[in-house]
This record gives structure tokens, sequence and C-alpha cells, in this order.
């Protein structure tokens, strides 16, 4: 049996926070044993899941190992300026 892969487009900050705090919570992991599995504090996953715009790309590549997440790059498709008011 294979699971189909699911992808997300983010935008937003917000967005990676959502994902970020749902993928960790999917797999049971707490932010204590997240913190242990990436080399920083607990307070520190607590503060950059609140403010996931301060993670250093390290540690989101890191983060992403550890959560089972893949981070992709690519060209965006023609957007309106409303939906990019974050960037």
């Amino acid at each position: 049996m294979t699971t189909a892969l699911s992808f997300q487009t983010l935008v937003t900050e917000s967005q990676l926070r959502q994902l970020l705090v749902t993928s960790r919570k999917r797999l049971k992991l707490t932010q204590a044993s997240l913190a242990q599995r990436v080399g920083l504090s607990q307070n520190r996953i607590s503060y950059l899941e609140k403010n996931p715009g301060e993670l250093s790309f390290r540690q989101l590549l890191s983060w992403c190992s550890v959560i089972g997440l893949e981070l992709r790059l690519g060209e965006r498709e023609a957007i309106e300026a409303k939906d990019v008011s974050e960037w």
C-alpha cells in the first residue's frame, strides 16, 4: 500500500507556522523532543513556532528533516499583487 504524497504551497509566515506545528503534532512530538533533535532549546522551538520568519535556513532544513517534510522551490504561477501582501 502506498501513501499519496501531498504538497502544500506556502506564501506566508502563518502558513509555514501552521504546517510546522501540525506536522510536529501529527508525529506526536513535543516541542522538547523536537528541540533535542534539531539542537535547540524547547523555549526556542516555542518562539520559532510563533515566529517562523525568524528561522534560519539551516534550522528550517533540520526541522523539516525531523518532521518528515521536504522543501521544494520553484517558480510561481502568475498571481495577483493582493496575494503577496506579506512579501
